[in-house]
């Protein structure tokens, strides 16, 4: 049984479906107590998302660039699985970054504070792109700096790989490690309550269309995301594979199981083990390889997830009048290939990590109240292509690397 047929995951999509039906309710009742309670619970999960944001995406990136690769006869294939996963990665965020300026979508209608956007249009936004390099690492975490916390998780990381004595290294990476867990456990609680957030969210979007905003915008900013993900999936993985003289249709029909219990079970460790069987029996891939390179692109490799970050996190700062430049948009494919590459293995995944990401900077969340409830249809479509990818780059890998024993 995949993990979304369990008892469990059925229960909680009901908690959700009711979330949602109530946010719905008290966003058009027009009664100021439900209505403020909707906005107080959102409140609420913005604060938590600032709160956990930093030491999330930290110690993911940390954790993602130091663990792996320290047996010296796979540190080759380390390094090819950590250049394919960077090269794809970057391609979904330029392609996704493509297609919006292609499809242009339009603003949402939404009556808001201005809060953030005042702040970002009277040149905070310029000084925080400008000040990458903090002049504090605690003060980068304490004021929310996304991109300087980038800076210096990817700096730990890497050092650590460079430290020589094996048991200080070792004992750092499982200090990081323990860390990083507690945070994991920390991000499955909060989804446990996320109907309540959703119930928030709703009820404020709700609130909103109520006092006239409208959604023309939100069917072209959907097609962004599903356009980016069906033609890195069609477009630049089969290209890859080609280059390095490899058929990605006799590929893509070999891995269709995978493919499916990925698509329907929208998780890519639940798919992992039909992911290696059916690479190893059907497609000849060497086990040493399958079982060290697909579990660790299950980890660090997010095309689809960098797709949906960088645009959900341009869109809804477009909406609320952020100007959006080539420089913003170059910055930004930077960020969601990094994020989406230490991005935590939790359900939701994705939108936890843009969520996170908007709140960082203060910008309001009431839109992704309305992106929300959609999420579960975009999520399986980027996990296949999280798997799809996975694919590609293990067989490649196994490709160049055709003398390693059994």
């Amino acid at each position: 049984m995949c993990e979304c047929c369990t008892p469990r995951t059925s229960g909680r999509i009901w908690l959700f479906v009711i979330a949602v039906v109530c946010g719905i309710i008290c966003g058009c009742s027009g009664v100021a107590f439900l209505e403020a309670t909707g906005k107080y619970c959102s409140e609420i999960f913005v604060k938590i998302f600032r709160c956990i944001s930093m030491p999330i995406i930290s110690l993911s990136v940390i954790v993602a660039l130091s663990s792996y690769g320290s047996d010296r006869s796979m540190m080759k294939i380390w390094k090819k699985t950590l250049s394919y996963t960077v090269t794809t990665t970057i391609a979904a965020a330029a392609l996704s970054a493509i297609l919006y300026v292609a499809i242009a979508p339009q603003n949402v209608v939404m009556d808001f504070e201005a809060t953030a956007a005042t702040k970002l249009q009277s040149g905070e936004y310029s000084k925080y792109l400008i000040n990458i390099v903090p002049d504090s690492i605690i003060g980068a975490f304490a004021n929310h700096q996304v991109l300087s916390v980038l800076l210096i998780s990817i700096i730990f990381g890497l050092s650590i790989r460079f430290i020589r004595e094996p048991d200080t290294k070792n004992t750092v990476i499982s200090f990081f490690k323990g860390i990083h867990s507690v945070f994991f456990t920390i991000t499955k609680f909060i989804v446990k309550i996320l109907p309540i957030g959703m119930f928030g969210f709703i009820t404020v979007s709700v609130t909103q269309l109520r006092a006239g905003t409208g959604l023309k915008g939100m069917g072209s900013y959907f097609l962004v995301i599903i356009a980016a993900n069906i033609l890195q999936g069609i477009g630049i993985l089969p290209a890859m594979l080609l280059y390095k003289k490899i058929g990605p249709v006799k590929l893509f029909r070999a891995m269709a199981p995978a493919l499916s219990v990925a698509f329907f079970s929208k998780s890519s460790s639940a798919a992992l083990p039909v992911t290696m069987e059916t690479a190893e029996t059907k497609l000849g891939v060497n086990p040493k390889i399958s079982r060290f390179v697909l579990p660790l692109c299950t980890t660090i490799n997010m095309n689809g997830c960098a797709a949906f970050i960088f645009t959900t996190v341009i869109y809804v700062m477009q909406n609320y009048g952020v100007e959006i430049t080539p420089i913003t948009m170059l910055t930004w494919i930077l960020i969601a290939t990094i994020t989406a590459i230490g991005n935590a293995s939790v359900p939701m995944g994705c939108f936890f990590l843009s969520a996170s990401l908007l709140s960082s900077m203060d910008i309001p969340m009431p839109l992704l109240g309305v992106i929300l409830p959609v999420y579960s249809v975009i999520d399986m479509l980027e996990t296949s292509l999280n798997v799809w990818s996975d694919t590609c780059i293990a067989t490649v890998i196994n490709d160049q690397f055709p003398g390693q024993p059994n």
